[in-house]
């Protein structure tokens, strides 16, 4: 089991999450995601604890508790969906000459 905690600031470090859900049990493992270009941290985290009991308690305790300057977002983390293809299933992209599949609008030179 893992807890979603969001609207983090930005200057937050793994360090600093372990120490505020260590007041609740025992931290087994943090996430703190960062930004593949900038490499700074996205605003959210994944925190596991020892046992679902300890997890509750520290839901139940900080969810909308502010620190570092924000309201904390924290729950219990969904599973990941699957992302559907950016680009869609096909189809005309708005220009009536010319349709979404390919072949078309070959020119000789």
């Amino acid at each position: 089991m893992s807890i979603y905690i969001g609207n983090l600031s930005y200057q937050v470090t793994e360090e600093d999450l372990k120490l505020a859900f260590a007041e609740y049990g025992k931290v087994s493992r943090v996430q703190l995601p960062t930004d593949r270009e900038t490499g700074r941290p996205r605003g959210f985290a994944f925190v596991e604890m020892e046992t679902e009991a300890q997890e509750t308690a520290a839901i139940e305790a900080l969810d909308g508790a502010e620190w570092m300057g924000r309201d904390l977002k924290v729950n219990k983390a969904k599973p990941r969906e699957e992302r559907s293809s950016p680009r869609g299933g096909g189809g005309s992209w708005g220009n009536n000459n010319r349709g979404g599949g390919g072949g078309g609008n070959r020119r000789s030179y």
